[in-house]
């Protein structure tokens, strides 16, 4: 389908190389070294805010967590700095997602592994579960945290790791846990019950890239992205004008933005189906591969995930949010 263009592969091959160099030079954590946790705070680094929010809803007080990749940034395109080189360095333990989320740091994180704990939050998810678009070169969409359930399954993950790192500590790690896993059944009720008020011929998600898969199986939408899994790919003039003939053909109240991808090719794809006789509106802008700002409600995953299903409701059923 769409491909990335040489000079990205290039670029995150150099920084693959740069970061491995730097990386090589770091000592080998001893086994006395970590022993030490136990009468210290724990130095986590997570890739995502959704993932760093779950490691300081389990960790607590024991944990101290740095994200990498803040409010509107786009994991797929993320590149490490010289500070975030030096915060991996200084981490005891690093969360990410995997599953190709976080391009060329995945590997970065592998080879780490003999000098510093990393842990992918994904593995405890079923593989044969997994969504493996033809478009996304025979890998998984990352995206999983969309469908609340899988989310479950990574806070068990983290779990599972601050208990075998710090067992010292594991009755309170398994405490905060079993707490933030019952907020997240109440959080999965609601989606499904915020979902109930569509009709189920629109409950069809146009959103910029193609993110909310693992949502639309879970939830019961029809959801078509712009672009490709990965925002490294880029909509063509082609792909513009078939989604714009579906829009307009099952005339679909609203099409979505997101706070992680430029705005640009969604206005084009409205002002497409607008020459088609349909009017379609913007519905909002949703949280996809970013959080809200940091100490807002949307910069906590419930909050996140709230906040979306809450707009996408109202936009689908032609309602400004919070109408009812």
């Amino acid at each position: 389908m769409i491909k990335s263009s040489s000079k990205q592969i290039c670029t995150s091959l150099v920084t693959l190389l740069f970061v491995t160099l730097v990386l090589s030079a770091c000592g080998k954590v001893s086994d006395g070294e970590l022993n030490t946790i136990t009468d210290r705070q724990i130095n986590a680094v997570a890739t995502t805010g959704m993932i760093g929010d779950i490691v300081q809803n389990v960790g607590g007080d024991r944990v101290k967590v740095t994200t990498l990749m803040g409010a509107g940034v786009d994991p797929h395109l993320y590149k490490a700095s010289e500070h975030d080189l030096r915060t991996l360095e200084r981490a005891d333990i690093i969360f990410y997602n995997g599953l190709h989320l976080e391009g060329g740091l995945a590997s970065v994180f592998e080879q780490m592994e003999d000098r510093t704990r990393t842990q992918a939050v994904t593995d405890l998810i079923p593989r044969a579960d997994l969504r493996s678009p033809p478009e996304f070169e025979g890998n998984y969409d990352p995206h999983v945290w969309f469908d609340v359930t899988y989310w479950e399954l990574a806070t068990q993950q983290i779990r599972d790791t601050l208990m075998t790192i710090d067992p010292v500590h594991a009755a309170d790690y398994e405490q905060r846990a079993s707490e933030y896993l019952a907020q997240l059944a109440e959080l999965d009720a609601y989606v499904i019950a915020q979902t109930a008020t569509i009709p189920a011929e629109q409950r069809v998600l146009i959103t910029a890239h193609d993110a909310f898969g693992y949502f639309g199986d879970r939830y019961g939408f029809e959801v078509h992205g712009l672009q490709g899994v990965s925002t490294a790919t880029e909509a063509g003039t082609r792909d513009v004008q078939k989604l714009a003939d579906f829009i307009a053909e099952r005339k679909i109240a609203a099409i979505f933005v997101e706070s992680s991808v430029p705005r640009r090719t969604v206005e084009a794809l409205q002002q497409a189906v607008q020459s088609r006789g349909w009017d379609v509106q913007i519905g909002g802008q949703l949280y996809s591969d970013a959080m809200g700002n940091a100490g807002t409600i949307e910069g906590t995953y419930i909050g996140m995930v709230r906040a979306n299903i809450d707009l996408i409701t109202s936009a689908l059923r032609g309602l400004s949010p919070g109408e009812d």
